[in-house]
């Protein structure tokens, strides 16, 4: 674990040492504050709690992750800097972990820095903020699932923007896999069971139950398992490019 804090700290110092982080916080907070305000009308519900901010966060990480995710890999190795870190005395999982830990907690940062919009509904009424916290832990599960595909697409190719391409593709099948339109495509011919798996393996379906305040085992799971299968695949994409 020591070297997985080494390869986090020379991660974390290289997103702030560049406009990366400080680019994508403020984009996070501006457009945050834009859905939830002006698009999710949180003033003009009467209601005290941030559903309307939560609401858009599948959107806004389908295109603010893979931009953060597709420097990971494909940078390291445009930059010719994977040959050095992987003649360092560290294993490919643990750089794998240590970049994976340094840009969630980016992510997390984002997060946290929203605190003025929890303060806003506490002045303005008396919200669950039981509900409140389980949304962000949601939001954070899911933002890091939304990483790992982001890093196995760049582990995939040196080009940023075709990693940033597929990113994008593989994630938006996440999100709308269990959308209404998708859904009512196969209802009258398939049947519920595969209706039913369609539906469970979207981002919508899980993180819309914790948005809510419920904290239950299978949403919270299923981003955790999500997150191990892509950074498995990321691990096996690049010991295969080493070797090659």
């Amino acid at each position: 674990m020591s070297m997985v804090s080494v390869v986090f700290r020379r991660e974390l110092a290289s997103f702030f040492a560049t406009p990366v982080a400080y680019v994508f916080v403020t984009i996070f907070l501006v457009m945050s504050g834009v859905f939830a305000f002006f698009i999710g009308n949180l003033y003009e519900r009467g209601q005290a709690d941030l559903l309307p901010f939560f609401n858009f966060h599948p959107w806004l990480y389908l295109f603010l992750v893979p931009a953060i995710a597709m420097r990971s890999w494909s940078e390291e190795r445009k930059s010719g800097t994977i040959e050095l870190l992987m003649t360092l005395p560290i294993s490919t999982f643990e750089a794998l972990l240590g970049k994976f830990l340094a840009a969630w907690s980016v992510l997390g940062l984002s997060l946290i820095l929203t605190f003025p919009m929890w303060l806003t509904v506490n002045y303005l009424g008396d919200p669950d903020n039981g509900i409140i916290i389980a949304a962000y832990l949601g939001s954070w599960l899911m933002a890091g699932a939304f990483l790992a595909i982001g890093m196995c697409m760049s582990a995939l190719t040196k080009n940023q923007v075709i990693a940033f391409i597929l990113a994008v593709v593989v994630c938006f099948l996440f999100v709308v896999s269990g959308s209404g339109i998708v859904l009512d495509a196969f209802k009258g011919w398939a049947p519920s069971l595969v209706i039913d798996t369609i539906a469970s393996f979207s981002f919508l379906t899980h993180f819309e139950s914790l948005a809510k305040g419920v904290i239950a085992l299978n949403d919270v799971g299923y981003f955790l398992i999500l997150m191990g299968t892509w950074l498995y695949a990321s691990l096996l994409i690049i010991e295969q490019k080493k070797a090659d």
